[in-house]
This record gives structure tokens, C-alpha cells and sequence, in this order.
């Protein structure tokens, strides 16, 4: 069964907010099916980073990664989600 491999970016709402937290915070949330496998910190400027997140999720899924974008972007925080790239992975 395939699955798509989701790359995001993630803004934190201001630079003094934890990103592990945030981090934290979405694996909590993602629904069953989803996966985080991994995620990293990207400097962007004047002290500001973000997140880039790879998730897991089923291909079946209606509304692409619209769902998931709005998930993670409820999550307290967390300011923009902005999809990087999405692939189709066998799993």
C-alpha cells in the first residue's frame, strides 16, 4: 500500500516560542494513518526559525493535504504552514 510523503515548513508565531513543543504538539494530533518520521530546524532571519516536517499519510485521503495543513495550523503557536513538496512513497 503506497502512502505520500508530505515536506511542510512551519512558522512559529514569534522566535521565543519552543518548536519542540510544537513539534510535540502535532505528533500528538495527527491522526491515526499519519506518521511523523522526521523534522528539523531551518534558520530563516533575525533569530526567526521554522520547522520542516516530513509526515506520513494515506493516499486515499479526500482534500490532499488540506486536511493536514489545517490540523497543524490550529496548533497553538504555530503561525503558516506552507507545503515544500509531496511525493508518493511504498511503504
Amino acid at each position: 500500500m503506497a502512502k505520500v510523503a508530505v515536506f511542510l515548513r512551519v512558522f512559529p508565531e514569534d522566535i521565543s516560542i519552543s518548536l519542540e513543543n510544537i513539534v510535540k504538539e502535532i505528533e500528538q494530533k495527527l491522526p491515526q494513518g499519519y506518521s511523523l518520521k522526521a523534522w528539523d530546524e531551518e534558520p530563516i532571519a533575525f533569530g526567526l526559525k521554522a520547522l520542516r516536517l516530513l509526515i506520513t499519510m494515506p493516499e486515499e485521503i479526500e482534500g490532499g493535504t488540506e486536511p493536514l495543513e489545517q490540523l497543524i495550523s490550529q496548533v497553538p503557536g504555530v503561525s503558516q504552514v506552507e507545503v515544500l513538496m509531496v511525493h508518493r512513497v511504498l511503504e
